[in-house]
């Protein structure tokens, strides 16, 4: 009996490892294309040559077996997860994954002390992989502070979210951050033709015969999204494999048209991307280009962007950057304004665009921006300046005498051409407005010199 207990024991683990190993097969086989097909190396992975390119960062790190502490931070699709279990691989870690959606404080402790228990027992440490790790709060990202600085854990936080504002700086002072890039059509057709030709994890096994067509158009609508395209392409290839038997499949146009649908354009109105389109339409109206200023907005608007946000823009647009250059502008604007108010998508996409072209193709000039800009600077940080008394307002009589307000003011309209010689109207030669030599304002500068002879008395009407 003794000895006929660790036998039953063994044979229950045996019997529990048959079962486990049944059961991720079972799961393995079942997991989409997306999931059976990623890179198991990282010279099977695509694309992000920036840091995995021959001498690149990472590379080197995977490659001397150096691995500290890292965020990867893209869009969905572009491998960071992929990644994350090559690194697990290439640095023979203890490998735990988490979703920071669901998981809890109490189960990334439990991991640090396994972890813990494990780089004491053998020397090992622990690759932890949190996804979505923007999702855990402050507290909770707190937790993993200690064990990746003394290095008990190794941590991969995966984010769609920007770092600098999702995860606490301590954490990130500890990591190395990584930004991935949507990959290229090239890179995408070449992952579809991976997996058309792989048997055992791909679909080679159907017999496709894919058109080039197909697979860009795969490409050009997953925009970057390798989980996108290879999804798209296994929903065309197995809703076909049942109705043809044993013969090949083919994969056309329209086969990748019906199978991926509408583009998903990647946008989030209060997060980066709104922040990134709007700094890139601006920018473009700012430097002249119209074709630019059209795109951003029509990307803005196809996601589902507030109309009126736009308008507003435009609206500071036409003061800030256009200015007194065309002061016709700010008409513009108010009127597209006005009208995005009441008429609404999809027909105000047509004024928007009309005020964008306009405030590409005017001049530009910040004169009256900067004139603003720095006055207000000025009154905050400089000492007060006072009314001059000859500008000061005198609604009783007994203001002027005994105060001297109003007194010594000159009308304007009673001199030559409207401008009262010798007034000062500040009461110091600080100079806030200069306008520029472009369109209007070129006419204002000659303006302004001619007031300025008028009102030091050397000239005349």
């Amino acid at each position: 009996m003794p000895h006929g207990r660790p036998g039953r024991i063994i044979q229950c683990m045996t019997r529990k490892n048959l079962f486990t190993d049944a059961r991720d097969a079972a799961i393995a086989a079942n997991a989409p294309l997306a999931v059976r097909m990623r890179p198991r190396t990282i010279d099977e992975v695509l694309g992000q040559e920036e840091f995995l390119g021959q001498g690149r960062m990472l590379r080197r790190m995977l490659e001397s077996g150096r691995i500290s502490s890292l965020v990867f931070y893209g869009p969905p699709g572009t491998g960071k997860t992929t990644l994350a279990h090559v690194v697990a691989a290439s640095c023979q870690c203890q490998f735990h994954m988490l979703n920071a959606a669901g998981a809890s404080v109490k189960e990334v402790r439990e991991i640090i002390e396994t972890a813990r228990q494990t780089l004491a027992d053998s020397g090992r440490r622990t690759l932890l992989f949190i996804d979505e790790l923007h999702r855990f709060n402050r507290a909770q990202q707190d937790v993993l502070l200690n064990d990746v600085e003394t290095g008990v854990i190794i941590l991969i936080g995966a984010t769609t979210e920007n770092p600098f504002f999702s995860i606490n700086s301590p954490l990130l002072s500890r990591s190395t951050i990584f930004q991935f890039q949507p990959l290229s059509d090239a890179d995408i057709v070449s992952l579809l033709k991976r997996a058309l030709a792989d048997e055992t994890r791909g679909l080679g096994r159907h017999k496709v015969v894919a058109h080039d067509d197909a697979l860009t158009h795969l490409a050009k609508i997953s925009d970057g999204d390798a989980r996108r395209a290879l999804t798209a392409l296994e929903v065309g290839v197995l809703s076909q494999a049942s109705r043809v038997g044993h013969g090949p499949i083919v994969f056309d146009l329209q086969a990748a048209q019906e199978s991926i649908q509408a583009k998903a354009i990647k946008y989030d109105s209060s997060g980066e991307e709104h922040y990134d389109a709007i700094s890139a339409f601006i920018k473009s109206m700012r430097g002249s280009d119209p074709d630019a200023a059209v795109y951003w907005l029509a990307r803005m608007l196809s996601a589902g962007e507030d109309p009126r946000f736009v308008a507003r823009r435009i609206a500071i647009f036409s003061s800030e950057d256009v200015g007194n250059a065309d002061p016709r502008a700010i008409s513009v604007a108010a009127a597209a304004y006005e009208i995005v108010e009441r008429v609404g998508m999809p027909e105000c996409q047509l004024t928007l665009a009309q005020a964008a072209v306009y405030m590409a193709t005017a001049p530009k000039s910040n004169a009256s921006a900067m004139a603003i800009w720095t006055a207000m600077d000025d009154v905050k940080e400089q000492r007060t300046l006072p009314v001059p008394r000859h500008l000061r307002n005198a609604p009783h009589p007994g203001m002027a005498k005994q105060f001297g307000n109003a007194q010594g003011y000159q009308y304007s309209h009673n001199y030559p051409g409207g401008i009262s010689p010798d007034q000062d109207y500040l009461g110091t030669d600080k100079t806030y407005y200069t306008p520029t030599t472009r369109g209007y304002e070129k006419q204002i500068t000659s303006y302004l010199e001619w007031a300025r002879k008028l009102r030091t008395s050397e000239g005349e009407e």
